[in-house]
């Protein structure tokens, strides 16, 4: 497991995977059975092979972090555990909205567009 932003850095395919759109609740909609289907539009899973990698928050972890997962219909891969500032985190979580019984949450704007920077990777979609 990728235990760093250096060691990311170094992984540029994989860097260069990352689905800066992806969010958990998408996630589930897309990969396991029982999400919204109707709500996927044209963005569902069409075979075994497809994967996502993407970064989540989870509010229980000390100290503060983002984990880079790879998703597919088969299972759920942790790749890399990132430390990043408390404070990033924080407001990621408020602004998504902090809900009770949750603990797993999206990037703000803020956090993407940090993370992208320090792991010189491609700007997320929306920032272009």
């Amino acid at each position: 497991m990728i235990k760093n932003l250096n060691d990311l850095k170094t992984k540029r395919e994989l860097v260069h995977q990352i689905d800066w759109t992806m969010t958990p609740e998408k996630a589930v909609d897309m990969y396991l059975e029982w999400g919204a289907g109707w709500t996927r539009g044209n963005e569902f899973v069409r075979s075994e092979e497809d994967e996502s990698i993407y970064f989540v928050i989870y509010d229980w972890e000390s100290p503060a972090q983002v984990t880079l997962l790879r998703r597919s219909s088969k299972d759920v891969e942790e790749l890399a555990k990132i430390p990043v500032k408390e404070e990033l985190v924080t407001k990621s979580i408020d602004e998504g909205g902090k809900r009770a019984g949750v603990g797993v949450y999206s990037l703000n704007d803020e956090l993407k567009k940090w993370l992208a920077q320090e792991i010189d990777g491609p700007s997320p979609e929306y920032m272009n």
